[in-house]
């Protein structure tokens, strides 16, 4: 992966926490990507050129005027204020390069010398075996921390361990075998149509760019929700609150204007119009 920094930019050794969306259903990841970026006022400090990831190209995603400044596919971003990185993720990747770009996302995070990862990414409601009836949204989680995925600190704040993760099974060593290099097995490739309901985690993009972080020595967390398509602002919401308290910046430490002190950024306006009033959630 190659960068261009912005003029009189470089990445600061006093962020050395980065937060990245895995694309998934509802762009959950990629919204609350955008409200830490905006609440943050975090400063583009490069742009990131990989090939896998197909281009695209927006007006100004923040504002708070358009003012015709471009929003690239792939861009990073600092706060030294909150010691927070960012990269944001506006397109998808080539059908086949998940785990090529997985690769290559922990070889240059790994180069500018960040040393814990955040993944923020959804979860299909129609897979979920369990339903939980309370009004709360459930935030799950997977660590580096241990093998089986757990992490105790994870634990104290109520969140759950991502259920049917077991890093010992078929597609969960074959993709720790891929972002190591290894080859496609030939029983792996015969039986692509026949997944189950525990080889579906290990399909994501999440799962990937988990698995490299990983493999790379990197400390890596995943932050992680059920949803379903449709206007996905609460979770957002949700999950970005959820980053902070991981992090230990509660909300009203953002220099933030709108619903709970969040600064909702400009690109969502012409979308989702007024943000939701967050007390109701």
């Amino acid at each position: 992966m190659e960068f261009a920094l912005v003029e009189s930019e470089s990445f600061s050794p006093s962020c050395p926490t980065l937060t990245m969306p895995a694309l998934s259903i509802g762009n959950v990841g990629q919204l609350a990507v955008d409200l830490l970026i905006s609440s943050s006022r975090a400063r583009r400090v490069a742009y990131l050129d990989e090939p896998s990831v197909l281009p695209c190209a927006g007006n100004d995603a923040f504002g708070p005027d358009a003012v015709g400044d471009l929003a690239l596919a792939l861009e990073a971003y600092e706060s030294t204020s909150h010691k927070l990185a960012f990269i944001q993720q506006r397109s998808p990747v080539t059908t086949g390069m998940m785990v090529s770009f997985a690769k290559n996302v922990a070889d240059f995070i790994s180069s500018i010398g960040k040393d814990h990862i955040v993944i923020i990414s959804s979860l299909d409601s129609g897979k979920r075996r369990v339903i939980d009836a309370s009004s709360d949204m459930q935030v799950y989680y997977l660590s580096s921390c241990n093998e089986d995925g757990s992490d105790p600190e994870y634990e104290k704040l109520g969140w759950k361990k991502l259920e049917d993760y077991d890093p010992s099974q078929k597609r969960w060593n074959y993709l720790a075998s891929l972002v190591k290099g290894g080859g496609l097995s030939e029983d792996m490739d015969d039986d692509t149509d026949e997944m189950t309901i525990n080889d579906y985690y290990a399909s994501l993009p999440f799962a990937a760019l988990f698995s490299a972080c990983k493999a790379k020595g990197l400390k890596v967390s995943c932050v992680l929700c059920y949803c379903s398509e449709g206007d996905n602002m609460p979770e957002s919401f949700q999950l970005a609150e959820a980053i902070c308290k991981l992090l230990g910046h509660g909300p009203e430490k953002f220099h933030g204007n709108g619903s709970n002190g969040w600064i909702v950024p400009l690109s969502w306006k012409s979308v989702y119009g007024p943000p939701p009033d967050m007390s109701i959630f």
